[in-house]
């Protein structure tokens, strides 16, 4: 698998960074490529929340930094890893720095279907 095979949208379902285990939240996961073969990352979580990020690729593995802007108007950073299951799953944990030490967040993103037709 190349790192160009991991653009386009995903719908993910994740955990929060505590005890609980459970889907507290879903969304859209876009990946791009900057012009140096990075991996550009845009969450939209549960319809209201934007986190933006950048990482990258190797071994199958898929590595994000992330920075969001919280309901407190405070930034808030972690890194996100996933492991690329093939081009159209990817299966990831992350954490952020002020969250739970003792709990890692999990994320599933599954590949969106395209309605662009081609021609």
């Amino acid at each position: 698998m190349t790192i160009q095979d991991l653009v386009g949208n995903y719908a993910i379902s994740g955990s929060n960074q505590d005890e609980s285990n459970e889907i507290t939240y879903k969304g859209v996961l876009t990946l791009t490529l900057d012009q140096n073969n990075r991996i550009k990352a845009e969450w939209i979580i549960n319809n209201s929340q934007i986190q933006k990020g950048n990482g990258f690729f190797k071994d199958n593995i898929l590595v994000i930094n992330f920075r969001y802007k919280g309901d407190d108007h405070k930034i808030y950073k972690g890194v996100a890893v996933y492991r690329c299951m093939n081009k159209d799953i990817l299966d990831g944990f992350w954490s952020e720095k002020h969250g739970n030490p003792l709990y890692l967040g999990s994320e599933y993103c599954l590949r969106m279907e395209t309605t662009e037709k081609l021609n």
